[in-house]
């Protein structure tokens, strides 16, 4: 038994050590450009409301969401009973307005020869021509209203008016519906375009067919070429931003209408003519002696951090200008400063 734990004693226990993972960036300049980033919402390029132009009952109704529907093909049919009755009845006026204007017309031509032989009077002949006439104005215009109430007729058919496909359906087979009421809505265009707001900030930097950079949430790490199609020139009350058209070049049937999107602009600044290094500012922290960086120094495998001191100047919307301290090509740590200690062995992350 002595032996025994002895033997125990002598075993060594080696502990194994984790070194921290740390986040890093490479030190480079701000460069001519900056980039900013506006979100916005995804649509066809033509949408379109659906309605009938008369009121009724819906006896058919042909669509369903996300149906492709082609240019003149029938959507939907109201019963068009009230329509019908109008036709049938404008129909019986136009031909008892024809009778009595066949009628009159013959009464005239009597009339005219009478006058001419003399045996009758020349206001009885103007009376029998504006009789005639009058009943001349009144077919034309039972004429005019058979047409009027055909078309109303007309009026009860829903056809779609472009190629495209049904996004939404707001009505049933035997419902009510009135001139107007939208019934479904018609993604007639092929393109997809983007809508959003930019502040006065910036609004000037952007300009028609100015090319940009688009990503949906929906199409992860994935992004498209777009340009800039409409500029608003005055402000929108309701969101005191200025809005404007952004149309997708890149066509991919993964983009559908309303998806979440996020737009990334790139504009030059003309006047940044000296090269200025730029840090993240949460890579700068700041104790007794000022402000100061973490270097990492080493390979993936294992490295060491170094307290640098450093001179920072204007804060901009990259991060601390730093005047003095650090070179371009240096890796700095960005996050976790608080519990990184000067000549800590560390992890790349």
């Amino acid at each position: 038994m002595v032996i025994l734990l002895m033997s125990c004693g002598e075993k060594e226990v080696k502990e194994e050590i984790v070194l921290r993972p740390v986040k890093y960036s490479e030190v480079s300049y701000l460069g001519g450009e900056k980039t900013r980033q506006f979100s916005g919402t995804a649509k066809t390029e033509k949408i379109v409301n659906l309605s009938f132009r008369s009121s009724g009952i819906v006896t058919k109704l042909d669509m369903n969401l996300g149906q492709k529907v082609k240019k003149g093909q029938l959507l939907g049919t109201l019963d068009n009973v009230s329509a019908r009755l109008n036709y049938e009845s404008s129909i019986s006026a136009k031909n008892s307005t024809e009778s009595q204007m066949n009628t009159t017309k013959l009464s005239l031509n009597r009339m005219r020869t009478l006058y001419e032989k003399g045996s009758s009077s020349l206001s009885d002949y103007e009376a029998a021509k504006n009789s005639y006439r009058t009943a001349v104005a009144s077919f034309e215009s039972a004429q005019r209203s058979v047409a009027i109430q055909q078309d109303q007729i007309q009026f009860g058919y829903l056809y779609a008016p472009e190629d495209g496909v049904i996004a939404s359906v707001a009505i049933e087979v035997d419902e009510n519906v009135s001139p107007g009421q939208t019934i479904g809505v018609l993604n007639a265009g092929t393109a997809i375009e983007i809508s959003l707001g930019l502040p006065e900030s910036v609004i000037n930097e952007v300009k028609k067919d100015m090319k940009v950079k688009v990503s949906f949430t929906a199409i992860e790490g994935e992004t498209f070429n777009a340009v800039i199609t409409e500029v608003a020139p005055a402000l929108n009350a309701n969101t005191s931003t200025y809005p404007i058209t952004i149309m997708v070049t890149e066509a991919d049937e993964r983009i559908k209408s309303g998806m979440a999107a996020n737009v990334l602009f790139e504009f030059v600044d003309e006047d940044m003519t000296k090269e200025i290094i730029v840090v993240p500012a949460s890579a700068v922290g700041e104790d007794g002696n000022g402000r100061f960086v973490f270097l990492v120094e080493g390979d993936s495998t294992k490295a060491t951090v170094r307290k640098q001191a450093i001179t920072i100047g204007n804060l901009t919307p990259e991060g601390f200008e730093v005047v003095s301290g650090l070179k371009v090509g240096q890796k700095i740590a960005i996050a976790g400063l608080q519990t990184l200690l000067d000549g800590q062995d560390v992890k790349l992350n």
